[in-house]
C-alpha cells in the first residue's frame, strides 16, 4: 500500500516468495482492476473519512502494524513492513489521535525502525502506546481527551502467540513492545498497579492488545478469563483486541466491552489466496459510546467496510449479510447479538 502513495519506500522484500512490494500491487490489480499511483493521501480511507466526518468520534484509534521508517536493517523474520515517513499524511488526513504500535511488525526494522516511527508519528502529533524507548514508557498510556475534557487513558501490549519475537520486549534501558509474560494473574496484577499510577476518577481506561493468531473464531479460555480479569481487577472499561485478519465475538461484561479481535481494516492482501473462508477484505469501523462516569458501555454502532483496490468501499448486500450471520454466530456463544439497520450499519445488543 506504500507503494501507491506519494512517497514510496524501496520495494525490496526479504520474504521467501516475494522480492518486491510492487508484485503485491500487481495481484490487487489483477484481481480488482487498476489502482492510481500516485494515490492521494486520502485514498486508502475510502468511505471511512465520510463516515467519520459523520459520526465525529472523541478520539480515533488504529493499531498500526507496520514500521514508519527508510532506514534500519529488515529483522530476519521473514515479512518485514515498512511505510515511508513522508506518507504520514495517509494517517493525519483521517484525524488519527493515537496508533497502537504493540504488534508483531513495528520493529519489523530494527530499533533504529522503532525510533524513526515513533519520531515520524510524534512530528505530526499521533500519540502512540505499546511500544517507547524503554519499558516504562512502553507501559505508559497515551493520554487522549474527550470533547467534554474527560481524559480517555489507553495502556497497549502484545503476547508472544501473535508473533512478536521475544527480543522485541522493552526492558529498563532498551526500546522495544510492551510484551506480557503470560496471561496470569501475576500478569494482571503488574497491570492493575501499572493503571492505579494513571487512572483519576472521571478516566476512561482502554486495553489494547495484539493477541493470537490470523485465522479462527475461537476465544480461548484463558483470553477470555485475561480480559474479564482487565475488567474485575484491573479498572479497565473496554478491551481492544486485535492480531486475526478477520473480526471475532464482541462481549459485554459488567457492563464493559470486549473486543477480541477487531480483524483488519486496511491491508494489502487483496489477490492473494488462501483463508478465503473467512472473508478478511470485511472489516469495521467500531464506535462504542461509553459513560465517561461509570465506564459502561452505553451502545456499540458498526460500519461494515471492504477492501477493493487497496481502498474501503461498502459491501454489497450480500457481503453485509455474510458478516452479520458470522458475527451473529460468534457473539451468541457470549451473551451477545447484533443487529442490522436500514442505512447498512450494525449495533450490538445485550442482556
Amino acid at each position: 500500500m506504500d507503494q501507491i502513495l506519494p512517497h514510496p519506500s524501496k520495494p525490496e522484500l526479504y520474504e521467501p516468495w516475494v522480492r518486491n512490494a510492487l508484485d503485491y500491487l500487481r495481484l490487487a490489480e489483477a484481481a480488482n482492476g487498476p489502482i492510481p499511483r500516485p494515490a492521494a493521501f486520502s485514498y486508502p480511507w475510502g468511505i471511512a473519512l465520510a463516515e467519520l466526518e459523520r459520526r465525529r468520534p472523541d478520539v480515533r484509534i488504529v493499531n498500526l502494524e507496520t514500521a514508519v521508517t527508510a532506514a534500519g536493517e529488515p529483522w530476519p523474520k521473514g515479512i518485514n513492513y515498512r511505510m515511508h515517513p513522508a506518507n504520514a499524511p495517509c494517517l493525519t488526513v483521517a484525524g488519527i489521535d493515537c496508533c497502537v504500535l504493540s504488534n508483531n511488525h513495528v520493529l519489523d526494522w530494527g530499533r533504529q525502525g522503532l525510533a524513526d516511527t515513533l519520531a515520524a508519528l510524534g512530528q505530526v502529533r499521533i500519540k502512540t502506546a505499546g511500544a517507547a524507548q524503554d519499558l516504562q514508557s512502553a507501559q505508559a498510556p497515551a493520554i487522549l481527551e474527550t470533547r467534554l475534557k474527560n481524559r480517555v487513558l489507553l495502556f497497549a501490549a502484545a503476547t508472544a502467540d501473535c508473533g512478536v519475537p521475544p527480543e522485541w520486549a522493552a526492558g529498563r534501558s532498551s526500546a522495544g513492545v510492551h510484551l506480557l509474560p503470560d496471561l496470569s494473574q501475576e500478569t494482571l496484577r503488574l497491570i492493575a498497579a501499572n493503571v492505579r499510577q494513571y487512572k483519576r476518577p472521571g478516566d476512561l481506561a482502554l486495553f489494547s492488545i495484539h493477541w493470537g493468531g490470523n485465522w479462527g473464531y475461537p476465544i480461548p479460555p484463558e483470553q477470555r478469563d485475561f480480559a474479564h480479569g482487565l475488567i474485575d481487577d484491573c479498572g479497565i472499561d473496554l478491551l481492544h483486541g486485535h492480531s486475526a485478519h478477520h473480526v471475532k465475538a464482541i462481549e459485554v461484561y459488567r457492563g464493559r466491552l470486549l473486543l477480541y479481535g477487531c480483524g483488519d481494516f486496511l491491508n494489502d492482501y487483496e489477490g492473494i489466496g488462501g483463508h478465503d473462508e473467512y472473508r478478511g477484505e470485511l472489516g469495521l469501523m467500531y464506535f462504542p459510546r461509553l459513560d465517561c462516569a461509570s465506564g459502561r458501555l452505553d451502545s456499540l454502532e458498526m460500519t461494515p467496510t471492504l477492501i477493493r483496490r487497496f481502498r474501503l468501499e461498502r459491501p454489497h448486500a450480500d457481503d453485509r449479510r455474510w458478516l452479520l450471520a458470522t458475527l451473529r454466530r460468534e457473539c451468541k456463544a457470549l451473551g451477545s447479538g447484533v443487529e442490522e439497520r436500514a442505512d447498512g450499519t450494525l449495533a450490538l445488543r445485550w442482556s
